[in-house]
Protein backbone atom coordinates (compact mmCIF):
# COMPACT_ATOMS: atom_id res chain seq x y z
CA UNK A 1 0.00 0.00 0.00
CA UNK A 2 2.99 2.39 1.29
CA UNK A 3 4.83 1.91 -2.40
CA UNK A 4 1.80 2.13 -4.56
CA UNK A 5 0.98 5.61 -2.71
CA UNK A 6 4.57 6.68 -3.01
CA UNK A 7 4.38 5.26 -6.90
CA UNK A 8 1.09 7.73 -7.51
CA UNK A 9 2.63 11.03 -5.56
CA UNK A 10 5.61 10.55 -7.79
CA UNK A 11 3.38 10.35 -10.95
CA UNK A 12 1.33 13.30 -9.56
CA UNK A 13 4.42 15.47 -9.18
CA UNK A 14 6.48 14.28 -12.52
CA UNK A 15 7.30 16.71 -15.24
CA UNK A 16 5.09 17.59 -17.75
CA UNK A 17 5.83 15.53 -20.69
CA UNK A 18 6.65 18.87 -23.01
CA UNK A 19 9.43 19.83 -25.23
CA UNK A 20 10.54 23.02 -27.31
CA UNK A 21 11.88 22.06 -30.86
CA UNK A 22 14.08 24.15 -33.63
CA UNK A 23 13.52 22.55 -36.86
CA UNK A 24 15.95 24.60 -40.20
CA UNK A 25 16.99 22.76 -42.85
CA UNK A 26 19.21 22.84 -45.43
CA UNK A 27 20.42 26.40 -47.28
CA UNK A 28 20.26 26.96 -51.08
CA UNK A 29 23.64 26.48 -53.12
CA UNK A 30 25.10 28.92 -55.77
CA UNK A 31 27.13 29.09 -58.56
CA UNK A 32 29.50 31.71 -60.69
CA UNK A 33 27.61 35.21 -61.18
CA UNK A 34 24.49 33.75 -59.47
CA UNK A 35 22.24 35.52 -56.67
CA UNK A 36 22.32 33.91 -53.38
CA UNK A 37 21.33 30.99 -51.89
CA UNK A 38 17.72 31.10 -49.69
CA UNK A 39 18.07 30.22 -46.28
CA UNK A 40 16.47 26.91 -45.19
CA UNK A 41 12.86 26.38 -43.72
CA UNK A 42 12.31 27.66 -40.05
CA UNK A 43 10.32 26.23 -37.77
CA UNK A 44 10.37 26.52 -33.97
CA UNK A 45 7.60 26.21 -30.90
CA UNK A 46 6.90 25.63 -27.03
CA UNK A 47 4.80 23.02 -25.19
CA UNK A 48 4.85 20.30 -27.17
CA UNK A 49 3.18 16.97 -25.71
CA UNK A 50 5.41 14.03 -26.46
CA UNK A 51 5.30 10.39 -25.32
CA UNK A 52 7.86 8.12 -23.47
CA UNK A 53 9.24 4.70 -25.38
CA UNK A 54 8.18 6.29 -28.37
CA UNK A 55 10.22 6.54 -31.54
CA UNK A 56 10.22 10.16 -33.10
CA UNK A 57 11.85 10.31 -37.01
CA UNK A 58 14.62 13.04 -36.94
CA UNK A 59 16.51 14.25 -40.32
CA UNK A 60 18.87 17.18 -40.42
CA UNK A 61 19.13 18.73 -43.80
CA UNK A 62 22.24 18.68 -45.61
CA UNK A 63 22.61 22.01 -47.35
CA UNK A 64 22.55 22.40 -51.43
CA UNK A 65 25.41 21.87 -53.51
CA UNK A 66 27.47 24.89 -55.35
CA UNK A 67 28.69 24.52 -58.55
CA UNK A 68 31.91 25.69 -60.72
CA UNK A 69 31.36 28.69 -62.05
CA UNK A 70 33.07 27.36 -65.43
CA UNK A 71 30.57 24.09 -65.85
CA UNK A 72 27.65 25.86 -66.55
CA UNK A 73 25.70 23.41 -64.17
CA UNK A 74 22.85 24.41 -62.10
CA UNK A 75 23.92 24.63 -57.92
CA UNK A 76 21.02 22.44 -55.93
CA UNK A 77 17.99 23.22 -53.30
CA UNK A 78 18.85 22.73 -50.02
CA UNK A 79 17.37 19.21 -48.63
CA UNK A 80 14.43 19.51 -45.62
CA UNK A 81 14.58 18.25 -42.14
CA UNK A 82 12.36 16.39 -40.10
CA UNK A 83 11.35 16.50 -36.35
CA UNK A 84 8.42 13.88 -36.13
CA UNK A 85 5.44 15.67 -38.09
CA UNK A 86 7.15 18.78 -38.32
CA UNK A 87 9.17 19.59 -41.94
CA UNK A 88 11.41 22.69 -42.95
CA UNK A 89 12.09 22.75 -46.46
CA UNK A 90 15.26 23.42 -47.76
CA UNK A 91 16.34 26.99 -49.17
CA UNK A 92 15.89 28.02 -52.86
CA UNK A 93 19.54 27.58 -54.93
CA UNK A 94 20.98 30.65 -56.19
CA UNK A 95 20.41 31.05 -60.33
CA UNK A 96 21.96 32.70 -63.42
CA UNK A 97 20.45 33.68 -66.50
CA UNK A 98 21.53 31.27 -69.08
CA UNK A 99 20.23 28.03 -66.81
CA UNK A 100 17.48 26.32 -68.40
CA UNK A 101 14.18 27.69 -67.57
CA UNK A 102 15.56 31.79 -67.88
CA UNK A 103 17.46 31.43 -64.87
CA UNK A 104 15.07 30.96 -62.22
CA UNK A 105 15.68 30.73 -59.11
CA UNK A 106 15.05 28.11 -56.48
CA UNK A 107 12.04 28.42 -53.91
CA UNK A 108 11.84 26.93 -50.71
CA UNK A 109 12.35 27.35 -47.03
CA UNK A 110 13.35 30.91 -48.22
CA UNK A 111 14.01 31.78 -52.01
CA UNK A 112 17.17 32.29 -53.56
CA UNK A 113 18.19 35.65 -55.00
CA UNK A 114 17.94 36.86 -58.38
CA UNK A 115 20.40 36.27 -61.61
CA UNK A 116 21.88 39.08 -63.38
CA UNK A 117 20.00 40.86 -66.26
CA UNK A 118 17.16 38.11 -66.34
CA UNK A 119 15.56 35.80 -64.18
CA UNK A 120 13.00 35.68 -61.26
CA UNK A 121 13.84 35.77 -57.24
CA UNK A 122 12.87 32.43 -55.53
CA UNK A 123 9.66 32.35 -53.37
CA UNK A 124 9.18 31.23 -49.81
CA UNK A 125 7.62 28.24 -50.25
CA UNK A 126 5.49 27.09 -48.21
CA UNK A 127 5.13 30.36 -46.43
CA UNK A 128 5.61 30.62 -42.86
CA UNK A 129 9.18 28.96 -43.01
CA UNK A 130 11.19 31.99 -44.37
CA UNK A 131 11.32 35.00 -46.71
CA UNK A 132 11.66 35.48 -50.51
CA UNK A 133 14.68 36.39 -52.29
CA UNK A 134 16.07 39.69 -53.53
CA UNK A 135 14.89 40.84 -56.56
CA UNK A 136 16.83 42.64 -60.12
CA UNK A 137 15.18 45.36 -61.83
CA UNK A 138 18.39 46.13 -63.96
CA UNK A 139 21.55 44.94 -65.29
CA UNK A 140 24.64 43.97 -63.47
CA UNK A 141 23.76 42.83 -59.86
CA UNK A 142 22.27 40.15 -58.52
CA UNK A 143 19.75 39.82 -55.67
CA UNK A 144 20.59 38.27 -51.93
CA UNK A 145 18.94 34.91 -51.15
CA UNK A 146 16.05 35.28 -48.61
CA UNK A 147 16.49 34.58 -44.63
CA UNK A 148 14.19 33.32 -41.69
CA UNK A 149 14.38 36.76 -40.86
CA UNK A 150 13.75 38.88 -43.53
CA UNK A 151 13.86 38.98 -47.54
CA UNK A 152 17.06 39.02 -49.45
CA UNK A 153 18.16 42.45 -51.09
CA UNK A 154 17.22 43.98 -53.83
CA UNK A 155 19.70 45.22 -57.14
CA UNK A 156 17.88 48.00 -58.78
CA UNK A 157 20.85 49.23 -60.35
CA UNK A 158 24.28 50.07 -60.48
CA UNK A 159 27.78 51.05 -59.76
CA UNK A 160 26.36 49.63 -56.25
CA UNK A 161 26.21 46.63 -54.14
CA UNK A 162 24.73 43.31 -55.24
CA UNK A 163 21.62 41.95 -52.63
CA UNK A 164 22.70 41.18 -49.04
CA UNK A 165 21.34 37.73 -48.02
CA UNK A 166 17.89 38.51 -45.75
CA UNK A 167 18.89 38.19 -42.00
CA UNK A 168 18.15 34.81 -40.06
CA UNK A 169 15.71 34.65 -36.84
CA UNK A 170 17.29 34.79 -33.30
CA UNK A 171 16.39 31.42 -31.13
CA UNK A 172 16.79 31.27 -27.41
CA UNK A 173 16.05 27.02 -27.41
CA UNK A 174 19.58 26.39 -26.27
CA UNK A 175 19.63 29.02 -23.07
CA UNK A 176 21.36 31.11 -25.46
CA UNK A 177 20.27 33.66 -28.26
CA UNK A 178 21.61 32.22 -31.63
CA UNK A 179 20.86 33.69 -34.79
CA UNK A 180 20.65 30.96 -37.45
CA UNK A 181 18.92 30.82 -41.11
CA UNK A 182 20.22 33.73 -43.02
CA UNK A 183 20.87 34.06 -46.68
CA UNK A 184 23.39 34.43 -49.34
CA UNK A 185 24.75 37.92 -50.66
CA UNK A 186 24.72 37.83 -54.48
CA UNK A 187 27.59 37.92 -56.61
CA UNK A 188 29.72 40.85 -57.77
CA UNK A 189 30.40 41.90 -61.37
CA UNK A 190 33.54 43.12 -61.67
CA UNK A 191 34.08 46.69 -60.34
CA UNK A 192 30.68 47.32 -61.61
CA UNK A 193 28.86 46.00 -58.98
CA UNK A 194 30.57 44.91 -55.36
CA UNK A 195 29.34 41.47 -54.04
CA UNK A 196 26.33 41.50 -51.73
CA UNK A 197 27.42 40.32 -47.75
CA UNK A 198 25.58 37.54 -46.47
CA UNK A 199 22.71 37.87 -44.02
CA UNK A 200 23.03 36.90 -40.28
CA UNK A 201 22.67 33.91 -38.75
CA UNK A 202 25.20 31.87 -41.19
CA UNK A 203 24.54 33.72 -44.74
CA UNK A 204 27.55 33.30 -47.04
CA UNK A 205 28.72 36.27 -48.61
CA UNK A 206 29.15 37.17 -52.55
CA UNK A 207 32.39 36.59 -54.15
CA UNK A 208 33.74 39.80 -55.74
CA UNK A 209 34.53 40.48 -59.46
CA UNK A 210 38.39 40.45 -60.49
CA UNK A 211 40.00 42.00 -63.47
CA UNK A 212 40.86 38.23 -64.04
CA UNK A 213 37.67 36.45 -63.09
CA UNK A 214 35.69 36.17 -59.92
CA UNK A 215 36.32 35.11 -56.53
CA UNK A 216 34.27 31.75 -55.25
CA UNK A 217 31.10 32.90 -53.05
CA UNK A 218 31.18 32.11 -49.24
CA UNK A 219 29.46 28.29 -48.61
CA UNK A 220 26.42 29.09 -45.72
CA UNK A 221 27.90 27.92 -42.23
CA UNK A 222 26.75 24.70 -41.09
CA UNK A 223 23.93 23.94 -38.77
CA UNK A 224 22.59 27.13 -39.28
CA UNK A 225 20.72 26.38 -42.74
CA UNK A 226 22.32 29.62 -44.23
CA UNK A 227 22.20 29.73 -47.87
CA UNK A 228 24.96 29.98 -49.96
CA UNK A 229 26.71 33.80 -51.58
CA UNK A 230 26.83 33.27 -55.46
CA UNK A 231 30.75 33.31 -57.01
CA UNK A 232 31.35 36.70 -58.48
CA UNK A 233 31.56 37.90 -62.02
CA UNK A 234 33.91 39.35 -64.62
CA UNK A 235 31.02 41.13 -67.56
CA UNK A 236 34.14 42.28 -69.29
CA UNK A 237 35.75 38.58 -69.83
CA UNK A 238 33.07 36.59 -69.33
CA UNK A 239 34.53 34.43 -66.47
CA UNK A 240 32.55 33.80 -63.24
CA UNK A 241 33.71 32.70 -60.13
CA UNK A 242 33.08 29.04 -57.98
CA UNK A 243 29.57 28.78 -56.43
CA UNK A 244 29.38 27.38 -52.88
CA UNK A 245 26.98 25.37 -51.28
CA UNK A 246 24.45 25.79 -48.44
CA UNK A 247 24.76 25.38 -44.55
CA UNK A 248 23.56 21.82 -43.47
CA UNK A 249 20.40 22.53 -41.16
CA UNK A 250 20.10 21.39 -37.51
CA UNK A 251 17.59 20.16 -35.02
CA UNK A 252 17.54 20.81 -31.65
CA UNK A 253 15.15 19.13 -28.82
CA UNK A 254 14.62 21.17 -25.06
CA UNK A 255 13.10 19.16 -22.89
CA UNK A 256 12.57 18.83 -18.71
CA UNK A 257 15.80 17.03 -17.24
CA UNK A 258 13.97 14.25 -15.57
CA UNK A 259 13.86 12.76 -18.85
CA UNK A 260 16.41 10.45 -21.01
CA UNK A 261 16.74 10.74 -24.60
CA UNK A 262 18.39 8.08 -26.78
CA UNK A 263 19.76 8.94 -29.65
CA UNK A 264 19.27 6.66 -32.54
CA UNK A 265 21.69 4.67 -35.46
CA UNK A 266 22.10 6.92 -38.05
CA UNK A 267 21.94 10.57 -35.83
CA UNK A 268 24.93 12.51 -34.58
CA UNK A 269 24.01 14.78 -31.92
CA UNK A 270 24.82 15.62 -28.27
CA UNK A 271 22.59 16.38 -25.15
CA UNK A 272 23.72 19.17 -22.85
CA UNK A 273 21.89 21.53 -20.08
CA UNK A 274 20.45 24.76 -19.11
CA UNK A 275 18.99 25.07 -15.51
CA UNK A 276 16.35 22.64 -15.31
CA UNK A 277 16.12 21.57 -19.24
CA UNK A 278 17.92 18.97 -21.54
CA UNK A 279 19.32 20.44 -24.47
CA UNK A 280 19.79 17.74 -27.35
CA UNK A 281 21.43 19.51 -30.89
CA UNK A 282 21.40 16.83 -33.81
CA UNK A 283 23.73 18.07 -36.52
CA UNK A 284 23.68 15.27 -38.92
CA UNK A 285 22.05 11.89 -40.30
CA UNK A 286 17.93 10.59 -40.14
CA UNK A 287 17.17 8.02 -37.60
CA UNK A 288 14.91 7.94 -34.38
CA UNK A 289 15.20 9.50 -30.84
CA UNK A 290 12.91 8.30 -27.39
CA UNK A 291 12.08 9.47 -24.11
CA UNK A 292 12.32 7.43 -20.87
Amino acid sequence: MIANNIAAIAGLIAPPKLLDYLVIAGGGGSTGGSGGGGAGGYKTSTNLAFLLSTNYTVTVGAGGAGTTGASGAEPSNGSNSVFSTFTSTGGGLGSRPDFAGGGTSGNGGSGGGASPNAGTAGTASPSGEGNNGGTVSAGGGSGGGGGAGAAGGNFTGGPGASGSGGNGSASSITGTSVTRAGGGGGAGNNAYTTPGAGGTGGGGAGGAGSPTGGATGTAGTANTGGGAGGGGYNGATGTRGDGASGGSGVVILRYPDAYAITIGAGLTGSTGTDGSYKVTTITAGTGNVSWT
